[in-house]
């Protein structure tokens, strides 16, 4: 296919199958606890385990992909994530679900990374912030349809039919991409050539991907103890995950909308900073209030808007010679937050008897965002006087 939109599609439901499998663990939680006999902590730390491959991989990532394609990489990393799942699912040792979750998680990080290079390989000078902000929500509809499926599929036949199910998504996502996918015509001349970053550039690069691994935390607080949360207030597995599902389906769509709103009103920053502090807001009334369902379409519209302007913070300070070390970084960095922020969650929720703590643990992470993107701003225009 040569038609970058839709290239853009192909990609879009690829990252999707990763949503998809991450997910699969904490769609299914109570299951888990009551299959395998884990507490809370132990399911958070299974839920960040699928990031800590992450730290080693993503910096080397991009490398990886110049050497055998872009193409050859991804189909290597949808095939680890197949072969950890099926190992999760054939299973019944707890020891194999964490080595699974942690193979799985290696072939999601290097999807990632890798694709993020794609997408800016078809759109590099031509709508990049849309399209990102596009590919970027591939997460929350991939975690949507997780929560709309999985919990009944495990409920009526099991866990290991849950990993089964993400085995069969993963193996369609093959198969698009060794179908559909084709490198952009100037792929050699938008990959340029490896530079290092300067000092500035490399902290501002950091603070820009610890911003976007604390927001991310906070987010996956959501659909990592939104369906526990509504089953301690008596509600069912299914209906629960069907319930918190709205979050993730309206975050799809409301995430290109914060990005087109930042570029139309040129005040990335403003709904960033005002995102997330509503954002923060609404997860802490969600465990307090009885009107569950108009929260947690609230929550739909507006956690999701400051993805965009967050994202596009490396394109500030990264040159096209630097992107792809640039990105290699800032994607560790979020691994790194991500591999222990729902562990952390998981213990906080454990030690109070109740997911309403984890909920509150991501208030307080949105909310440490707008002191981040303070950070980074003084660190961009120090590079900038620099220079």
């Amino acid at each position: 296919m040569r038609n970058r939109w839709g290239v853009l599609a192909i990609l879009f439901v690829v990252r999707l199958t990763m949503a998809f499998q991450f997910q699969s663990v904490a769609a299914v939680a109570p299951l888990l606890g009551t299959s395998f006999g884990v507490s809370l902590a132990d399911i958070g730390l299974l839920i960040g385990l699928y990031f800590t491959p992450g730290v080693a991989i993503a910096l080397p990532g991009g490398a990886i992909g110049q050497r055998f394609g872009d193409k050859t990489t991804v189909l290597a990393a949808l095939a680890l994530m197949m072969i950890g799942g099926l190992a999760m699912a054939l299973s019944d040792s707890w020891n194999v679900q964490m080595a699974g979750r942690l193979i799985a998680g290696a072939g999601g990080v290097l999807l990632n990374v890798q694709m993020s290079k794609m997408v800016a390989d078809w759109f590099a000078g031509r709508e990049i912030a849309t399209a990102m902000a596009i590919f970027v929500n591939s997460w929350p509809a991939g975690i949507a349809i997780s929560l709309l499926t999985l919990p009944a599929t495990g409920t009526a036949w099991g866990v290991s039919a849950v990993y089964f199910a993400v085995a069969a998504l993963i193996g369609s996502g093959i198969v698009l991409l060794a179908a559909g996918y084709r490198s952009p015509p100037n792929a050699a001349a938008v990959s340029g050539v490896p530079a290092r970053l300067d000092r500035n550039a490399t902290i501002a690069v950091i603070v820009a991907g610890l911003l976007w691994g604390i927001y991310n935390i906070g987010f996956a607080m959501i659909f990592s103890f939104g369906p526990l949360l509504l089953v301690e207030r008596g509600w069912s597995i299914a209906s629960a995950g069907s319930t918190i599902s709205i979050v993730l389906w309206l975050a799809a769509l409301t995430g290109p909308a914060g990005g087109f709103l930042a570029d139309r009103t040129k005040r990335p920053q403003t709904v960033l900073v005002g995102g997330c502090i509503v954002f923060a807001l609404l997860m802490l009334v969600l465990p307090r209030s009885g009107a569950v369902l108009l929260t947690v379409v609230a929550l739909g519209i507006i956690c999701a808007l400051p993805s965009g302007p967050i994202m596009s913070l490396p394109a500030q300070v990264l040159q096209p010679s630097t992107r792809a070390i640039g990105m290699g970084l800032f994607f560790t960095v979020y691994y790194a937050a991500m591999m222990l922020g729902p562990f952390v969650g998981g213990s906080l929720a454990k030690w109070t008897g109740t997911a309403a703590t984890a909920f509150d643990f991501g208030a307080v992470m949105v909310l440490l965002c707008p002191l981040l993107l303070w950070t980074f701003n003084r660190i961009a225009t120090a590079r900038t006087h620099t220079a």
